[in-house]
Parts: structure tokens; C-alpha cells; sequence
């Protein structure tokens, strides 16, 4: 009877996020796909020896899989996408949420943690596989249009927060520093700091000053390194202020990824306002939204859940509703960098969902998450 009553919750969920906004008699595919470019965990040995300090990290599975994408992870990703193609000769496509930027450790710790220092995440990827060159496959996946970069903020660090923490010399903190990480499990410091790995998440009138200055800068650092402009973002852990908007808005985003509803950030810590979005909803200053509405989170779902079977049901429900089908899928599902099995487990899975998708629905239209905002736009009514 529980089982029941949770599963009927879900599908009323799923049905009142669809029911409103955007529709469309197409059935159109995103695969959003968030964390590229941002480090995590450097690799097993700093995992385990974390671990052996005595911070129980076995059951986070960030903790256990994510890192930045090795070589072999993105060819292997790509080999699947390019496996599949829509009618219109479209394969399946990640909208890769990327942040460009990660701390400079070594910096930082320098100006005794007085000053915090970035360098581009291309910059990263080099120092992490020295003997590869992994950015060259992100362009051949960008120019093959399986792998499409949108921005996800400058780092995924709440930096004013994380420098305090650090000059505060709290131990968690200074020892992943030292580790060169800073995505410390959220249960597993006080609930009275707000979040670090959420970029945004502060109510403060100096933070919102800073969060805009590393809008523009990261901004203008993601037209660099791509060569083009993010039409879209989506803020780290779904929390912004929309004060942030204009900011944004003046660099070229006109659209917002996110969840049903939008954290924003109030002056006691930890807590957020929840504020409800649905696809095709529009702000102020003519900015839309766009609400995932599918899931396909392998890593992070006991080896019990079916992956495939649940993603195809939101997908179903999305289109009763004729809303395009929004797949989450952080990046974490495709990482073997540390754990090969679980990148290969999930491949497996991602080849079965995107084959079962094709035979269900052979009419569908695989699109990235910048391509909708194009097609909502052109759309006059709905």
C-alpha cells in the first residue's frame, strides 16, 4: 500500500509540473546534463585517504564517482550518441552545464587564504590528465553536436562562503583543501553554513555584488574557451537570486534551466524560498524557463530502482501532456575515472533507454537545451 501510494504521489507530480506552460505536438528529447568542468573528487587515492581520516563519505556517491571526465569516459559517452539518430538525422545530445573555472589551490594558499585565485577548468583538465589532450574530444563532441556546453556558473563554489571557512581554519574544509577538493558531503558539516557547492546561495547584498562580477567574468571566459555564446544556465544546486537575472540577461542567456520550483536564497541560512516555474513560463524581462520534468540518475538511485523503466514513464507522462521530455542526468552517471564500473554499468543503461525510446516513440526530435528556447521562442502562442 505505501509503494502504491508513493508511486501515485510521483505520477500526480509529474502530471501538475506538465500541466501547465509550453506545449507542443512534437516530442521532443533533452538530456540536460549538469557539473562539466568542475572538480570533485581528484581520483581514488584522495577519496580513500579522506576517507581513512575518518569522514564518512562511503555512501555519497559524488564522493565516490565524480570527477572531471577522463578521455576514455567522454569517447565512450560519444560512442553511444552517435549510435542513434531521430528522423531529421538528429542524434541524442548532452547539454553539458559547464563551469569554466576551478580554484588555484595553490594560489590561494600562497596569499594565506586571503585572496582567492581561479584558472579556467581547460587549464584543470591538463593538470588531471597530463598525458592526454581530453579537451579536444569536447570540441570533436561539440562539432560532431552530441556534446553542447551551456553555463553553469564560473565554478560550482560558493567562494565568499568557502574563503570564510578556510581563513576560519574549520578542519573539513582546510582538509580537503589540502587534498584539492572542496565538495565536502552536505550532512557532514553544520547546517547553520550555507551550502558551499552552491554557487549562489546567499542572501547577502555584498555576496549578490560578487555573483554578478563572476557572472561576467565566467560569462565572457565561456565565449572564450567555446567560441560562441551560452543561450542558457542553469545555477548550481537550482538556488538564485533573481536579482542575478539582468546580469545574466546582459551576457546573452535568455534561458533558465531548472526544477519545478526555484531556491531562492534568504537571510537565514540554509533556508530558501521556493518559488514554483513550468516550461515556457516567462520573467519580467522576457527570460524563460525551463522545468526538467524526466529523470535518469543511475548513480545516485539504489541498484534496486529501475532506471530505464522510470525515465520512460516521466518521458510517457510528458508527452500526454505535450510538454518536451527534459531528462536530468548529472555528469557523475558517465564518469569511470574512478570507478569504471560505474561508467560502463550506466552506458549500458543510457544504450537501452535512448534504443527503448526510438522503438516507443520513432517520431521523436532529440534537442538541446538552447534549441528549445529557440523553438519556445518562435512559438507565438501555446
Amino acid at each position: 500500500m505505501k509503494t502504491f501510494i508513493k508511486r501515485f504521489k510521483s505520477t500526480l507530480g509529474m502530471s501538475l509540473t506538465n500541466a501547465r506552460g509550453f506545449k507542443t505536438n512534437q516530442k521532443i528529447i533533452i538530456i540536460e546534463s549538469d557539473d562539466w568542468g568542475s572538480i570533485r573528487m581528484p581520483n581514488k587515492e584522495i577519496r580513500d585517504k579522506f576517507k581513512n581520516m575518518g569522514y564518512p563519505i562511503s555512501d555519497n556517491p559524488y564522493c565516490n564517482y565524480d570527477t572531471l571526465a577522463s578521455e576514455e569516459d567522454l569517447t565512450k559517452l560519444f560512442s553511444i550518441l552517435s549510435k542513434f539518430k531521430d528522423e531529421n538525422g538528429n542524434h541524442p545530445a548532452i547539454t553539458a552545464n559547464t563551469v569554466v573555472a576551478n580554484p588555484d589551490f595553490e594560489a590561494i594558499k600562497k596569499s594565506n587564504y586571503s585572496k582567492y585565485s581561479y584558472k579556467p577548468f581547460i587549464e584543470t583538465l591538463k593538470e588531471y590528465y597530463p598525458s592526454n589532450n581530453v579537451f579536444k574530444v569536447w570540441q570533436q563532441g561539440i562539432e560532431d553536436k552530441i556534446f553542447v556546453p551551456q553555463y553553469h556558473g564560473r565554478e560550482h563554489l560558493n567562494v565568499p562562503v568557502w574563503m570564510g571557512l578556510l581563513q576560519n581554519n574549520i578542519k573539513i574544509f582546510k582538509d580537503s583543501f589540502d587534498m584539492g577538493f572542496w565538495g565536502v558531503p552536505r550532512n557532514l558539516y553544520d547546517k547553520n553554513i550555507d551550502n558551499v557547492q552552491a554557487s549562489y546561495a546567499s542572501a547577502k547584498k555584498e555576496d549578490t555584488e560578487y555573483y554578478k562580477k563572476t557572472i561576467i567574468e565566467g560569462l565572457t571566459l565561456f565565449e572564450d574557451i567555446f567560441k560562441y555564446k551560452s543561450k542558457t544556465f542553469i545555477a548550481n544546486n537550482y538556488t538564485w537570486s533573481s536579482e542575478l537575472n539582468q546580469t545574466l540577461k546582459n551576457k546573452g542567456i535568455i534561458g533558465l534551466q531548472g526544477m519545478k520550483y526555484q531556491k531562492i536564497p534568504t537571510d537565514k541560512v540554509s533556508k530558501v524560498n521556493l518559488i514554483p516555474s513550468y516550461t515556457g513560463k516567462y520573467n519580467e524581462i522576457n527570460q524563460i524557463y525551463t522545468v526538467r520534468n524526466c529523470m535518469f540518475e543511475p548513480s545516485q538511485m539504489s541498484e534496486s530502482f529501475n532506471n530505464i523503466k522510470n525515465c520512460l514513464k516521466n518521458i510517457e507522462n510528458s508527452f500526454l501532456f505535450r510538454k518536451p521530455a527534459i531528462i536530468t542526468s548529472h555528469r557523475l552517471n558517465f564518469i569511470g575515472a574512478i570507478s569504471p564500473k560505474n561508467r560502463d554499468r550506466n552506458l549500458d543503461m543510457l544504450n537501452e533507454l535512448l534504443t527503448e525510446i526510438l522503438k516507443r516513440w520513432p517520431d521523436v526530435t532529440f534537442m538541446t537545451s538552447d534549441q528549445l528556447v529557440d523553438y519556445i521562442k518562435s512559438q507565438k502562442e501555446f
